[in-house]
């Protein structure tokens, strides 16, 4: 099983307010395991970043006036994220700035190149109901080390996220035995295929008669026709 942990930097809250990415990054996990392949690119947004935005993440206009447009990444974003399941934190708020972007490129909405997207922050909060479960939170219930988040970074949070969401699902490696190792099948194949040819030796007739006699004994003193009897007749 192949997904994406998806994380997204913006200039501000709401893309309906005319907002852009100013970086979107993504680290690959398979089968539960996370991979050394990840996509990271900053893209110039074409407008301000508001003042509140750059406190948190720390990026400015002019470290992005060199960088791509995102219509120029584009090609190679949903290469990597293609029939994947994205996960995200706060999924509506990233998506909404993705499928933005997408419509600006005149393309169809990210639903189209992915299989299905996972919420960790809705999981997160029905498996700690009442309790904080920004991605801070969730590094210090599950001991991962964030001490390099001093500010927010799409690859940073998406390798953070990545080993929360394995924190949080980590009961789940059972369900995925079947599809990721069928070694004991195959031991217990090969073993059949293996088994020495035995040699079977038939009763002589004195054997069969003896133990005809057996039973018939044996029914006497049971003063009951011996099961075995019963068969053989």
């Amino acid at each position: 099983m192949r997904q994406i942990i998806l994380d997204t930097e913006t200039t501000g809250l709401d893309p309906a307010m005319g907002h852009r990415i100013i970086e979107v990054a993504a680290v690959e996990v398979i089968n539960r395991k996370i991979t050394d392949r990840h996509f990271q690119r900053y893209v110039n947004p074409e407008r301000e970043i508001d003042e509140g935005a750059k406190k948190v993440h720390g990026i400015t206009e002019l470290f992005l006036s060199d960088k791509p447009k995102f219509r120029d990444v584009l090609e190679d974003f949903l290469s990597f994220i293609s029939g994947a399941e994205l996960i995200i934190h706060n999924a509506p708020f990233d998506l909404s700035f993705l499928n933005q972007e997408l419509q600006f490129c005149k393309r169809e909405n990210i639903d189209s190149y992915i299989n299905g997207v996972l919420d960790s922050l809705v999981m997160a909060r029905e498996l700690h109901p009442g309790k904080r479960n920004s991605l801070d939170a969730l590094c210090d219930r599950y001991k991962i080390d964030n001490s390099k988040r001093s500010l927010h970074g799409a690859l940073l949070d998406s390798r953070l996220l990545a080993e929360c969401y394995l924190a949080m699902t980590r009961g789940q490696e059972s369900l995925l035995i079947s599809e990721v190792d069928n070694t004991a099948e195959t031991d217990l194949s090969n073993a059949i295929e293996r088994k020495p040819n035995l040699f079977v030796k038939r009763a002589e007739r004195d054997e069969l008669a003896l133990h005809e006699r057996y039973l018939e004994d044996l029914s006497g003193e049971i003063k009951e026709n011996c099961l075995w009897l019963k068969k053989n007749k």
